[in-house]
């Protein structure tokens, strides 16, 4: 892999725009669990093993209005698990980088966690919205809010959410994670789409900028698709995956590695 990292080390150091393009591998050297599969959910969350509830079947909205206890219980242990976590150092090279750059840098993501903001980049759109922001469940209106002051005590036993829960501070109704679920048709975009206009703005006046994708898989392929778009002209797109690092045609540069691992090794 050796002449692959020369060659995505040359594509970044004469860059003149960074994108980076993130999917939940890029948190696992963080120490945040990859949901996708069974199996590893599992492990991570052992009492929904003994339910026999899969990741896409928790993450779905109508547990909000049949069992918000449940739901909130998963969502509450994972708000307060992505406030605790440290971005770990390859978030650091990444931003060293892009603000090196005459265009900068802009981050395009499908997590929700809200890592690269802890990280310290400055422009972040967040394709399936963030976990530290609220919508109203009833849809009294397109409000979204900081989840900065809720807290959410859990049975770690059960994995349940123990009342008072996170309600709306215009209705009252439960509140729920702004966040796009499976199946997910109330969904509030406008915070995420905001973003994103943003960045199709910056795109449009860096069109040579380099896509460093990482921890994208095709499970979901938001992330794929989008960072194969932005590279599509110049073919500059640098993959980082460990198991599926593939890139069609051969349009860019394949690295089948963790993410710090490979950013250490660039660096």
């Amino acid at each position: 892999m050796s002449d692959d990292l020369a060659r995505a080390a040359e594509l970044i150091r004469d860059a003149g725009a960074l994108l980076v393009c993130a999917g939940a591998g890029m948190g696992v050297d963080s120490g945040l669990p990859d949901f996708r599969g069974g199996e590893g959910f599992w492990r991570a969350y052992p009492p929904y093993a003994g339910l026999g509830l899969r990741f896409e079947e928790l993450a779905a909205p109508q547990h909000f209005a049949s069992d918000p206890e449940l739901a909130w219980g998963f969502y509450g242990h994972r708000l307060d698990l992505y406030r605790k976590t440290v971005p770990h150092r390859g978030f650091g090279l990444l931003l060293e980088w892009g603000l090196a750059k005459p265009g900068g840098v802009r981050v395009f993501t499908s997590n929700v966690d809200g890592q690269f903001q802890a990280a310290g980049f400055p422009h972040v759109a967040e394709a399936h919205g963030s976990i530290h922001h609220l919508q109203c469940l009833a849809g009294c209106s397109r409000e979204i809010w900081p989840a900065d002051d809720i807290t959410v005590e859990l049975d770690e036993a059960t994995m349940r959410a123990r009342p008072p829960l996170p309600s709306c501070p215009r209705c009252g109704s439960l509140a729920r994670p702004n966040i796009l679920m499976f199946g997910d048709f109330d969904w509030v975009p406008d915070r995420s789409q905001e973003q994103l206009d943003e960045l199709a703005e910056w795109r449009r006046a860096h069109r040579d900028a380099v896509v460093v994708e990482i921890g994208a898989g095709q499970a979901v392929p938001t992330v794929r698709r989008y960072s194969e778009l932005a590279s599509a002209a110049t073919g500059a797109l640098i993959r980082i995956n460990p198991r599926e690092p593939q890139i069609r045609h051969g349009r860019g540069i394949s690295l089948a590695a963790g993410a710090l691992e490979t950013l250490v090794k660039l660096a």
